[in-house]
């Protein structure tokens, strides 16, 4: 099954490492001995596995949503259901407003902006390139995230490394909410580190230029050559704070958990 994953989601391959060890810890302390009656066990664990996830999100929007202050500005970029949750808890006893990223060249702001709206939550969307232009309104960033690494760092979608950045130029604190089956034991160091993704060299969605749309893949008939990554890779210096359904964590106490949820590994 990971074979089948590649470097298109590494948020699944995580899970998947975690899976697997308690496929591992089942055959180690199972005395099932019938093939149909461990298969039926696999099958319960892998669905007691899938049923925790929404459970992890519910945890992570409680304990979250309490550093989202009344009257506040909050920029997020991409994408995340638990982002999206952590938001709607905090409106049930705080007022504020969302500044939420394009996000190309997914335009992930339109799933975003739909299940805030749809809780009555104020939403501006702006240019991704605008986002230090606009930092000085905001009071706190939150982002989801594709994967934590061990040394306390993000991979998230492409543009991710620099909203964080800008809020660290501005001193906005930056905080990520992640399920705890996204830490990975990855342990990049710089952006070349990260997988590669099979449609990194493809151009991207068309564009509009002096009112009209545009294909930008026309471009490449003159030889332009194109670089669209995914995902970026934000060094944990730049995070205030991680939301897990561990607890609130430090960048630092990352490899702590991942020795907790991989300890006795065999």
């Amino acid at each position: 099954m990971k074979g089948c994953v590649g470097s298109t989601s590494i948020s699944l391959q995580a899970a998947c490492d975690l899976f697997f060890l308690y496929l591992k810890r089942l055959v180690l302390v199972d005395d099932e001995t019938d093939f149909d009656g461990c298969k039926a066990r696999m099958v319960a664990l892998g669905e007691e596995f899938a049923g925790r996830t929404q459970a992890c999100r519910n945890r992570i929007a409680q304990m979250a949503s309490r550093f989202v202050r009344d009257g506040s500005t909050v920029l997020t970029h991409g994408f995340s259901r638990v982002v999206c949750g952590v938001l709607i808890a905090a409106a049930k006893t705080a007022s504020f407003r969302v500044i939420v990223t394009e996000t190309r060249p997914g335009g992930d702001f339109v799933p975003v902006a739909e299940c805030l709206r749809k809780k009555d939550i104020p939403v501006t969307v702006i240019l991704d390139s605008a986002v230090a232009a606009v930092m000085e309104r905001v009071d706190m960033v939150l982002v989801g995230a594709q994967g934590i690494v061990e040394n306390g760092g993000l991979i998230n979608k492409i543009g991710t490394l620099h909203v964080a950045m800008a809020a660290q130029a501005f001193n906005k604190p930056f905080y990520v909410a992640a399920e705890s089956y996204k830490f990975t034991r990855l342990y990049p160091l710089g952006q070349r580190d990260l997988p590669l993704s099979p449609k990194e060299n493809e151009s991207w969605a068309p564009i509009i230029r002096k009112g009209q749309v545009e294909d930008p893949t026309s471009l490449q008939s003159l030889g332009v050559q194109f670089i669209n990554p995914p995902s970026d890779f934000t060094p944990a210096s730049y995070i205030t704070l991680l939301f897990s359904d561990r607890g609130v964590l430090t960048p630092q106490a990352v490899s702590e958990e991942l020795i907790r949820l991989f300890a006795n590994e065999k």
